[in-house]
């Protein structure tokens, strides 16, 4: 009974760990702001952050739109160019890893692709695309479109010979193998790859909300800093890195149901 009660109590202590964090750390920021060590014009206090969060709640000033208004375009960006990077890249890259003329073949254009900033490709997105949700969507699939394909392409890499040897034993076709062996193998990887994807999409949101647009988290920011709302800028950072960790959390949560389902 004992031991109960203190595994509850341990439980109850990791879970109390993070919003200790978070109350430790503003609690700093806000002292360190207004013993003067920072200047409020450079770094506002989290009780200003808090104050622009409840005005862009219901006001579009300065940058047009309301919060919420931003939150929704900011996602729409995000989750079309993600979407589609998770649909192509994944699979690609599991392609890539299994069959060795498939990887022959996409590799060199692959190498040269990899190393190029996703805003480097601006210019020429607005010569083929045009400007609008397209040009945003394709930035950030070119972010996240990466490193969908590298933790595919590893995750299928690392499948174990012995499972493979068992599975052609037992007379499995290499497309059968690769479906039922090597692809659930690599499911791990596979959402390591999703998670460092949707990183690089917030990531690059600013610049892809650059192109002509007329609402958005990356658009708030940019024209609070040219109106110096320093509030604003930091509660855009904080909103993009609260959407950013929810994503991750959610994507944790699929991972551990897709292993639980396969291990049973």
């Amino acid at each position: 009974m004992s031991n109960r009660n203190t595994g509850e109590k341990t439980e109850l202590f990791y879970a109390f760990l993070p919003v200790l964090t978070i109350i430790v750390f503003l609690s700093v920021w806000e002292t360190v702001v207004r013993l003067g060590f920072v200047s409020p014009q450079k770094l506002p206090t989290p009780t200003n952050v808090l104050r622009a969060f409840m005005f862009k709640m219901a006001n579009k000033g300065p940058d047009g739109a309301t919060l919420p208004t931003n939150i929704l375009a900011s996602l729409q960006v995000v989750l079309s160019g993600l979407t589609i990077a998770i649909c192509i890249g994944t699979p690609l890259g599991l392609l890539m890893g299994w069959y060795r003329a498939l990887d022959k073949f996409f590799r060199p254009v692959f190498e040269v692709i990899r190393p190029i900033s996703p805003v480097a490709w601006i210019p020429l997105i607005i010569i083929w695309v045009g400007i609008g949700l397209n040009a945003k969507a394709v930035i950030i699939f070119l972010s996240a479109f990466v490193p969908c394909v590298i933790n595919s392409y590893t995750g299928i890499r690392q499948t174990s010979a012995v499972h493979i040897n068992v599975a052609k034993t037992f007379g499995a076709s290499n497309f059968y193998t690769f479906l039922h062996v090597g692809i659930p193998s690599a499911v791990p990887m596979i959402f390591a790859g999703m998670r460092i994807a949707l990183a690089n999409s917030w990531g690059t949101l600013v610049a892809a909300e650059m192109l002509a647009a007329s609402a958005g988290l990356g658009y708030m920011l940019n024209m609070a800093r040219n109106f110096i709302r320093i509030d604003i800028v930091v509660l855009g950072m904080i909103c993009i890195g609260l959407l950013g960790y929810i994503f991750t959390w959610a994507f944790g949560k699929l991972e551990r149901i897709i292993i639980r389902g396969r291990t049973v």
